[in-house]
């Protein structure tokens, strides 16, 4: 899909998980497609819900698997308590439909939603996380709660150069810390994305320029037929910032794969 877009860069970014990334990488060998290795983390503490986006790690690094294993432990533990929660209140799901939405290794909230999209006990995602498992919702489950410093850190551990991920769209206080967050080794901020306005861009951009930050964007694009995000290559990025990236990460402009 990315060739077919035209496309000379993507990022695999999926959430607590470098599952994906070798596949990937090997299916681009050969095209000139480029597949950066990457990862989303979520960071919950008195900042809010916020994500860090990790691009260039390497995925063999062993505080990171660690602490991203850790995380997907919990985040099986968490979806099935929803689960119970979600029976208890008379909306019965299966953990295998569950399992079987997400697709791999890393279950989380989005998968609950289509469960219950599925099963018709609401008519979108948005109002599953509304009325049930948002951070209010009556079958909320905590996540397991790692501070921005230590996973800005652990993606500088593991050679990568970590990005806050959609901060306009996380909300004030995301955009409020990004000074605090560079004090930890912040490096960049994801500026192009769909649910950002062109005042919300420029207003990014000049933090950037203020602190010394690379930008980054991305589409969000969550596979065919998913709602989320948006779709793959519809968002652009300037190249000069994937030149920037490269540069903060150490690499050159290498073959796909490599």
């Amino acid at each position: 899909m990315a060739l077919e877009r035209g496309l000379a860069v993507i990022a695999l970014t999926d959430h607590d998980t470098l599952g994906g990334v070798a596949e990937a990488q090997q299916a681009a060998v050969g095209t000139g497609l480029e597949v950066i290795t990457g990862v989303e983390v979520n960071s919950e503490g008195d900042w809010g819900d916020l994500h860090f986006l990790g691009y260039y790690v390497d995925p063999e690094n062993g505080p990171l698997r660690e602490r991203l294993q850790a995380m997907r432990d919990v985040r099986v533990g968490r979806a099935r308590k929803m689960i119970e929660r979600l029976s208890e209140m008379g909306m019965a799901l299966e953990w295998e439909e569950v399992r079987a939405l997400a697709g791999g290794d890393s279950v989380g909230r989005p998968h609950v939603a289509r469960a219950l999209l599925n099963r018709g006990y609401v008519k979108t995602t948005q109002e599953a996380f509304d009325r049930f498992i948002g951070n209010d919702g009556p079958a909320y489950v905590p996540r397991l709660r790692l501070a921005p410093p230590e996973v800005i850190q652990t993606i500088i551990g593991a050679g990568g150069v970590p990005v806050i991920a959609h901060p306009a769209h996380s909300g004030a206080a995301a955009v409020e810390h990004i000074p605090e967050f560079v004090g930890y080794g912040l490096r960049g901020v994801e500026v192009y994305y769909p649910h950002h306005s062109p005042e919300e861009i420029e207003m990014l951009l000049g933090l950037c320029r203020e602190y010394g930050l690379l930008a980054t964007g991305g589409s969000d694009f969550h596979g065919p037929g998913i709602k989320e995000g948006a779709s793959l290559g519809s968002v652009y990025v300037p190249p000069e910032c994937v030149e920037r990236l490269r540069e903060a990460a150490g690499r050159h402009n290498s073959p796909a794969g490599a």
